[in-house]
């Protein structure tokens, strides 16, 4: 597999010792104030604008960018903000919720395989098959609806096989030239707090509330052990997670961005070269055109 995750303090190792008791949700000191996080972000915007189209031109790679994190941690602010004045024609988000009745009939990768993106473009998953192993693992009620022949407490090894599964997913992805970027974005349970209330003190964001999302917070600790095993079973060269401190916004999207535009800087990509034939007919072509 020729692609590897470009190095970050925020990568989540390969070998297992990550614990998400060491990860902070706050910023790094000197990693710049509001204003100096927002015009580097421009920057970055711009330069992402152009790997975009190289990458489309080039056409041979395809991007899948996955975003887990607790509600509230800001991921659809995130996409939004990174990907803005990206040619919309050369990018994808889907949003993964509660899985359909024809979904559930399908093994769990089903649903996500679908929306893979093509070669040339950027797929973004607004959380994905890893619910799998986070959600329902705090919930393993859910996998009544899944028909299984089996269940974790028959197989002692039930979430290992699930990873099993991600990893074998994500290792044929890579060597078919699908470069996988993986954000957990790591919010604090106070920081949340904070923007749940904001979104009952201010109207403009009551439509963002849902009660579901204080019940599922009363779960927190149980999630964060099911984030803290995914991270650290699943982080790999070719398909790594970046851990990225979720606390202050605009240095979360920033620090997205640059690790984006890090890895895909990192692609042997270019402009396809025009066949010589075709080329050397481009002086007889102008004539034409100016002659009209």
């Amino acid at each position: 597999m020729e692609f590897n995750a470009v190095a970050s303090p925020f990568l989540v190792p390969f070998d297992r010792s990550f614990s998400i008791s060491q990860a902070s949700s706050n910023p790094p000191a000197g990693a710049g104030d509001k204003h100096q996080n927002k015009a580097r972000l421009k920057d970055l915007v711009d330069e992402l604008r152009e790997l975009q189209r190289v990458l489309y031109a080039h056409d041979e790679f395809s991007i899948l960018l996955i975003f887990q994190a607790m509600d509230a941690a800001g991921k659809d602010s995130t996409i939004r903000n990174v990907f803005t004045g990206v040619n919309p024609a050369g990018f994808q988000v889907f949003s993964f919720k509660a899985p359909s009745a024809e979904e559930l009939d399908h093994d769990f990768l089903w649903r996500t395989s679908k929306r893979l993106p093509e070669r040339g473009r950027i797929g973004i998953f607004n959380r994905s098959y890893y619910e799998e192993v986070l959600v329902v693992r705090v919930h393993p009620e859910f996998l009544e609806a899944q028909k299984l022949p089996y269940s974790p407490t028959d197989m002692p090894s039930f979430w290992e096989d699930r990873y099993a599964s991600i990893l074998e997913h994500e290792a044929h992805l890579a060597r078919s030239g699908t470069v996988i970027l993986k954000f957990w974005l790591n919010v604090s349970k106070e920081k949340q707090k904070e923007r749940f209330l904001s979104r009952l003190d201010e109207p403009e964001k009551n439509w963002k509330f849902s009660v579901g999302d204080v019940r599922e917070r009363g779960h927190w600790e149980e999630y964060m052990y099911a984030y803290d095993q995914m991270l650290k079973v699943t982080s790999r060269p070719w398909a790594p997670w970046y851990a990225i401190p979720a606390d202050d916004k605009p240095f979360m999207r920033r620090t997205v961005a640059e690790l984006i535009v890090q890895n895909l800087n990192s692609l042997d990509m270019a402009y396809p070269q025009v066949d010589p034939k075709e080329q050397a007919r481009f002086d007889e072509m102008r004539s034409i055109l100016e002659q009209e």
